[in-house]
């Protein structure tokens, strides 16, 4: 019909254009009847196209109007599909914690969300599946009836709760099944790894306890932050709560732990072994077991002589004896269960859990150890030279080296030797004399100190039953002092091999004694404040516990002794008993007693003149405290350098020996104008000089083209003129 009124408005309007070209001006405009066939044919056409294209344009409208309503109502029914998804997980989890017997069944609702195709839906599902199993988990561990059990007849409560035990036990572990199914995915490990190490540190006495151990272990050493993070701490919670698990579940995570470690060849992070260091064993756990012994055949000979005294009585006071009998299996059968409900197992149960958790400790130790040398060994014979970033290569080995020293009390005598020898190889510096086979070049000085810390803690906490030679140990002190670097390396680890090997010694050798107290003024004029106290403080017991070696601070003749001559001093030796140190003078104490630090420098001055002074005062601070002192008064420590004067901010309570030697002297107020005129001056003065001989160097560069153009016209001379010469007379000859 529109195609129809389309082409008749189109004739028509033709038609009327004709009529009026025609009263203007009939002589001009007359068709013929084929060209008025041909134009009508043409109006034809063209309004057949104009209709379809109409059409086309009436179809397009509605189509794309139907796809934008379609988005809206699909944007409409995700946001009401989601909202009444949360919802009805609300509803679920609320009735379930408010009567989780009755609705025991919504356990599988909940967990259809969490394999929704929504990820945000899957989230809530896990989480919310985490709150009720937190809140709905017995305190006992759920055992399944046996089919024999499940024949008998049994009242409607037995049923009752065998249906709700059976129910939640399979929701529980279709609900761990999900998380280690999802913990795969990117975009839910961290979710899962909260909702395992949740459930593990709320539930470690529940069922499928191994499968969280499992997932969290495996993750310790995770290279994201926040997994490691939760994992370790988990991990940590669990051991020092042994109280909801009974020390079960500490046996099976280092037993985990150590399978893990050995899979991964000890390249794992080092929070993975640092996790061991939470762990506590009891030291008097045999102690109690004498005395239950006791008690247990005290109760026997009782019961035999009770039993022979009944035996003898009459045969009246059976109904009295059947009596006190029940009453007495009651009692035992109450106990029994009791003992099963807590989670506090005897001592002898305890004692082999411990024993068992102990030797796993160690077992990964000494994998640690064992690796370290192989891959030390290997590592120098392959590239034959010293390998720095030891902590890269091995980083197990410096939380390895802390819980030997925690635990070294209750290492196995028969495996101590094998430790020491571990120990002194690691500890080794790695010299051309040594053979390559003992050769360990990639450990740094933090690494070799600890390993040194370790052996005298080890021979401390044995010493009733050890007898070792540690010269080893203190020549490889007296070496790493020397490659010892602030920057570089810990000086928390050098000031406690200082008071472990030098402060807690009862004596030493005076040649031994010497050497180090040479060797640790020569260190403390070197480096840094915190370095130097500790080396301080370790020469000066050292200083009063031998008091032959005083000599070295007056010591005018060159060398010399009580005992006689001795060898010359060889400041670069590396046995500290051969170096001859009593032949030396501490010259380096009257350098520091002009130190900046006004605490080093009271220091030196004391050390100075403890020959001359009568009362001398036994320093008690350890090196340890000294560094740490120290090192927390380096951010508010100022020096002054006009006058050689200090200034530090002290806290109350020091010693009024140190605030005295504090000069406050404020500095002089500083001009901003004048130091910018002054270096505005100094600027102008260097961009002065450096153009000046900018241009000084042009100069010589044209001087010289000068000179080189001057040259070049002298030698072109002749030559023109024998050139003009030879010319003139070709014209001549031409003529």
């Amino acid at each position: 019909m529109k195609w129809f009124m389309l082409l008749y408005n189109a004739v028509s309007q033709t038609a009327e254009v004709t009529e009026n070209e025609g009263d203007v001006d009939k002589s001009v405009v007359k068709l013929t009847k084929a060209e008025r066939r041909a134009k009508l044919k043409k109006t034809k056409k063209e309004a057949k196209k104009m209709g379809k294209e109409l059409a086309k344009t009436e179809e397009v409208q509605p189509t794309q109007q139907e796809a934008a309503l379609a988005e809206v109502k699909e944007d409409l029914t995700a946001e009401e599909a989601f909202e009444a998804k949360k919802r009805k997980l609300a509803e679920l989890g609320m009735a379930l914690l408010a009567d989780p017997e009755a609705n025991i069944k919504s356990l599988k609702d909940i967990l259809q969300f969490a394999k929704d195709g929504d990820h945000s839906i899957v989230k809530l599902g896990l989480l919310s599946l985490l709150a009720v199993f937190k809140d709905i988990i017995p305190g006992y561990r759920i055992r399944l009836p046996t089919e024999k059990e499940l024949e008998m007849k049994v009242s409607k409560e037995v049923k009752k709760m065998r249906f709700y035990e059976s129910t939640l036990l399979s929701a529980y572990k279709g609900y761990l099944q999900k998380l280690l199914a999802l913990e795969k995915q990117p975009r839910f490990h961290h979710v899962v790894v909260r909702c395992i190490c949740t459930l593990l540190d709320a539930v470690p006495h529940f069922n499928f306890r191994e499968s969280l151990l499992v997932a969290v272990v495996r993750n310790i050493g995770s290279s994201d932050d926040v997994v490691r993070r939760i994992c370790c701490s988990t991990i940590k919670s669990l051991f020092t709560s042994e109280g909801k698990h009974g020390g079960e579940a500490t046996v099976e995570a280092v037993r985990l732990i150590a399978d893990h470690v050995k899979v991964h060849d000890c390249q794992l992070h080092p929070d993975s072994v640092e996790v061991l260091m939470s762990l506590s064993f009891d030291d008097d756990l045999g102690k109690p077991e004498v005395q239950e012994g006791n008690n247990k055949m005290k109760n026997k000979k009782n019961k035999k002589r009770k039993n022979f005294e009944e035996s003898n009585q009459p045969q009246g006071n059976d109904r009295k004896r059947s009596k006190q009998e029940t009453i007495a299996k009651m009692k035992e059968e109450v106990a029994a269960d009791y003992k099963a409900v807590s989670y506090t197992p005897d001592v002898e149960e305890r004692k082999r859990m411990q024993s068992e958790t102990l030797s796993a400790v160690f077992e990964t130790y000494f994998r640690i150890l064992r690796h370290t040398m192989q891959s030390s060994v290997a590592s120098s014979e392959a590239n034959g030279n010293i390998t720095s970033g030891g902590s890269g290569a091995h980083p197990l080995l410096a939380p390895c080296l802390s819980g030997l020293g925690k635990f070294s009390h209750l290492i196995d005598m028969d495996y101590i030797g094998d430790l020491m020898n571990y120990l002194k190889r690691l500890a080794a510096r790695g010299s051309s004399s040594d053979s390559s086979a003992q050769k360990v070049q990639n450990l740094t000085v933090s690494e070799r100190l600890r390993c040194c810390i370790v052996a005298f803690k080890v021979m401390r906490g044995n010493l009733d039953a050890l007898n070792v030679d540690l010269q080893d140990f203190f020549v490889q002190l007296y070496n790493l002092v020397l490659e010892f670097r602030p920057g570089r390396d810990e000086g928390e680890v050098l000031a406690e091999a200082l008071k472990i090997m030098l402060c807690d010694d009862r004596q030493h050798d005076m040649q031994k004694a010497a050497a180090f107290i040479k060797r640790l003024a020569t260190f403390a004029l070197c480096f840094g404040s915190a370095e130097s106290m500790a080396a301080l403080v370790t020469l000066k017991q050292l200083l009063q516990r031998n008091v032959k070696c005083r000599n070295l601070l007056e010591n005018d003749a060159g060398g010399g002794s009580v005992s006689g001559s001795i060898a010359k001093y060889q400041p670069y030796g590396s046995d500290p008993s051969l170096s001859g140190a009593l032949a030396s003078v501490l010259w380096e104490l009257n350098l520091l007693s002009k130190h900046y630090h006004p605490a080093i420098s009271t220091l030196a001055s004391g050390i100075s003149s403890m020959n001359s002074a009568q009362n001398q005062v036994y320093i008690s601070i350890s090196p340890q405290q000294a560094f740490k002192n120290l090192l927390l008064e380096a951010g508010s420590f100022e020096y002054n350098q006009q006058g050689g004067t200090q200034k530090s901010n002290k806290r109350k309570g020091r010693s009024t020996a140190l605030a005295s030697t504090l000069a406050s002297v404020e500095p002089p107020p500083v001009d901003e104008n004048e130091v910018s005129k002054k270096l505005r001056r100094h600027f102008i003065l260097l961009w002065d000089i450096k153009e000046n001989e900018r241009l000084r160097g042009e100069l010589d560069r044209t001087t010289s083209a000068l000179q080189l153009y001057e040259e070049y016209k002298k030698q072109r001379k002749p030559a023109t003129l024998k050139n003009k010469k030879s010319k003139k007379a070709r014209t001549t000859v031409g003529m």
